[in-house]
């Protein structure tokens, strides 16, 4: 399970995200910060203050807003020009699929479907 090992926070809704897989990528969450629960993190002052969470399965601000691994993995697809695998992932999250249901929903095999999106 990728975490997330370090977050720094760019821009007024910039994050340059490193995870332990040794991804790294510069994240907008400019479209996410639109969502009311997320309002404190729309001042600088506080998305500036953003830190990883216990085990690195979340990012944490003083507010107490947090945002988990998994929603901010899609993001990081996004940013790294995989958008495939995002639209995969969450096809395949969506359903309820494992790899090797999602393969066997696609009369692919496992190996193949982990072959084309390794980031899922």
């Amino acid at each position: 399970m990728r975490t997330i090992v370090a977050a720094k926070a760019k821009a007024p809704t910039t994050l340059a995200l490193k995870w332990s897989d040794g991804t790294r990528a510069d994240v907008d969450l400019q479209t996410m910060l639109r969502d009311r629960r997320l309002r404190a993190l729309r001042e600088s002052s506080e998305f500036a203050r953003v830190h990883v969470g216990a085990w690195g399965h979340s990012l944490e601000w003083p507010s107490g807003v947090e945002l988990g691994a998994d929603a901010l993995w899609l993001e990081t697809l996004s940013a790294t020009g995989h958008e495939d695998a995002r639209i995969f992932l969450e096809w395949r999250l969506g359903h309820g699929l494992s790899l090797a249901k999602a393969a066997d929903a696609l009369g692919l095999s496992r190996r193949m479907v982990a072959y084309y999106y390794p980031e899922s």
